[in-house]
């Protein structure tokens, strides 16, 4: 999920894919950070302003196949990608020949929380904790969409040295989120 097929993936096409989203983003206002960084863990935060109201953006959310980027899957196909969104649910990647546990829903309340617990992509490997928060609330006639990723593990990772680049990439991922929610329906 953190650029998992980035590795062997098209670089080409890695980029068109960033320029698309890119494109994309600009019908969404976006706020991220590293709230904080430290060798044994870190906090980022990221904001969107949504042009939605939190149930269209929930059903969004719900349904990463729909949205996220495809290089940050293990198979290459977010269509493999499956999300239940109640305790206990997984979010998932199944394809012929594998599957991959990306994280298990720990909380869900329609149109407002999602979290989520797993450490997505190469932190996998790692054996870190982390917890997706994403949070949905009515402003401003759209929604303002919070998500939170809080990762943590002994001081060996030191996850300080390479927390921007996640940071970065969570980024994109619910970058392509709002902008998918922010569509007007067809």
């Amino acid at each position: 999920m953190l650029g998992a097929k980035g590795v062997t993936g098209n670089t080409t096409m890695r980029f068109r894919n960033i320029a698309c989203l890119l494109a994309a983003l600009s019908s969404t206002t976006a706020v991220g950070e590293v709230r904080q960084a430290a060798a044994d863990g870190a906090l980022i935060e990221h904001r969107y302003q949504i042009a939605a109201t939190p149930a269209e953006a929930w059903t969004a959310l719900i349904h990463p196949e729909l949205w996220w980027p495809e290089d940050h899957t293990w198979s290459g196909t977010r269509a493999n990608l499956t999300l239940v969104a109640a305790a206990g649910g997984c979010y998932c990647e199944n394809w012929a020949g594998g599957s991959a546990e990306h994280a298990r829903v720990i909380m869900a309340i329609d149109g407002e929380l999602l979290r989520l617990r797993g450490a997505f992509g190469p932190l996998q490997e790692m054996a870190v904790a982390a917890v997706l928060t994403a949070t949905l609330a009515a402003r401003d006639g759209g929604t303002e969409a919070v998500v939170t990723y809080r990762i943590s593990g002994d001081a060996s990772h030191k996850l300080d040295q390479f927390v921007p680049v996640v940071n970065e990439v969570i980024g994109l991922q619910f970058g392509a989120f709002a902008a998918h929610a922010s569509k007007p329906a067809p």
